[in-house]
């Protein structure tokens, strides 16, 4: 397998920390966005959109996080991380749709001011952050994890911009339920650790 990377992307750190956690072997290419790498005609060539991160594997391409959480999920058989039944699959579908939707237009564009110098307004986004964080730390409260009574590929995807979301000055300090469950994802066997920028609250 080889993953199309960068580190500071949210998105690419789903698709490796889902990897770490499942042991599974990947080679790491970096495709730098902050030089616009990722809109050169070679990386086009693997991914139109233009996005990271991509996972080939046996010739297959495949982009968007989410979906590679879940050809991951499947080709490797892990069904504990993604139900095979109908009511487990869909709580799972339902916060990968989170992710994809209120995480990226919440914490994670607040963080793309401050790290990449998005032209975003901060006010909008950080509200837009602490209304689906309030929400997702409403659904963990009294429960372990977000979709299922073990850790799913749900809570890999919301993970990455939830313990990045200071460097978007997204104060997450009131938020016990998501705090507690941080540290249990980063207790997991395999945890990949995302890595920490000194910026937004993270710049003092």
């Amino acid at each position: 397998m080889k993953l199309y990377y960068d580190t500071p992307s949210g998105h690419s750190h789903r698709a490796r920390l889902f990897l770490s956690l499942v042991g599974q072997p990947v080679d790491i290419v970096t495709v730098d966005l902050a030089s616009g790498e990722h809109k050169k005609p070679e990386f086009l060539a693997i991914n139109p959109f233009g996005q990271l991160p991509v996972l080939e594997d046996d010739g297959f391409v495949t982009a968007d996080s989410n979906a590679i959480l879940v050809y991951l999920a499947k080709k490797l058989g892990k069904s504990d991380w993604l139900p095979e039944d109908a009511e487990g699959a869909a709580k799972v579908q339902r916060w990968l749709s989170v992710a994809a939707g209120e995480i990226a237009y919440g914490p994670s564009a607040a963080r793309l001011i401050t790290l990449f110098g998005a032209q975003l307004n901060p006010d909008e986004v950080i509200k837009r952050a602490h209304d689906i964080l309030s929400l997702i730390d409403a659904a963990l409260a009294g429960k372990d994890w977000i979709a299922a009574s073990r850790p799913t590929i749900a809570d890999v995807a919301l993970y990455s911009y939830i313990v990045a979301a200071p460097e978007g000055n997204v104060d997450t300090s009131g938020y016990a339920s998501i705090n507690t469950w941080l540290k249990r994802v980063e207790a997991l066997p395999g945890f990949f650790a995302f890595q920490q920028y000194p910026v937004g609250l993270r710049a003092a």
